[in-house]
């Protein structure tokens, strides 16, 4: 996630109120959120309705990241049943939510996806990740292709539902592009368009998280 665009709009509306960025994984995103570490994230889907309120961002392309010499760099794109015969590593901080993932599996499942990027890179298998984790996690000697017929993952803005102060409100008009000058009320906005979320959720549009 690359929220800099918005930090600065913070910074140029509400000069007085430090933003502090906190990077945490997938998986901790949600207790840092729920124990007030932080007022909002941007998280990956899907996210507790019944303690949070998400507003759909953008669903990530998912890719294979292989050796640079494997066949698959020579392509512009695969489909996940041509990596059948190939090792595709199942780390246990893995973002996807396989029902299977696709591939045969490694003797072991790395503990992090940046273990398995290791891995990769010492020809022990593939590894199928948002294209954000092939990009936080990239190597000289490993590249990564987009990879069709596996799950993706959808991006959120996040943030507990009993906890929309003034402030978050502030920052989900950033991230939706509302202009300082926009007469619309911050919360009632901010009630329309977690409904919008919880809508977009609830109808499959964005499935399943990248490091926030």
């Amino acid at each position: 996630m690359t929220p800099g665009k918005w930090v600065r709009i913070w910074q140029d509306r509400l000069p007085d109120v430090p933003l502090e960025l906190l990077q945490v994984s997938a998986a901790e995103a949600p207790e840092v959120l729920r124990d007030g570490r932080a007022d909002a994230g941007l998280v990956r889907l899907p996210v507790d309705r019944t303690v949070f309120s998400a507003i759909p961002l953008y669903t990530e392309t998912t890719v294979v990241v292989v050796p640079k010499d494997h066949i698959v760099a020579a392509v512009d794109q695969v489909a996940a049943e041509e990596l059948a015969d190939e090792v595709v590593l199942h780390p246990l901080d893995d973002t996807l939510g396989w029902e299977r993932p696709p591939g045969q599996p490694a003797f072991e499942r790395p503990a992090r996806t940046e273990d398995a990027v290791e891995l990769v890179a010492a020809g022990i298998g593939l590894l199928v990740v948002p294209q954000s984790l092939a990009r936080l996690y990239h190597r000289k000697d490993l590249t990564y292709r987009p990879i069709t017929g596996v799950p993706e993952s959808g991006i959120a803005l996040s943030w507990p539902e009993d906890a929309t102060t003034d402030l978050v409100d502030d920052f989900i008009g950033i991230v939706r592009g509302r202009t300082v000058n926009s007469t619309r009320g911050r919360r009632g906005t901010a009630e329309a368009e977690a409904k919008d979320g919880k809508r977009s959720g609830k109808d499959g549009a964005l499935v399943d998280t990248r490091r926030a």
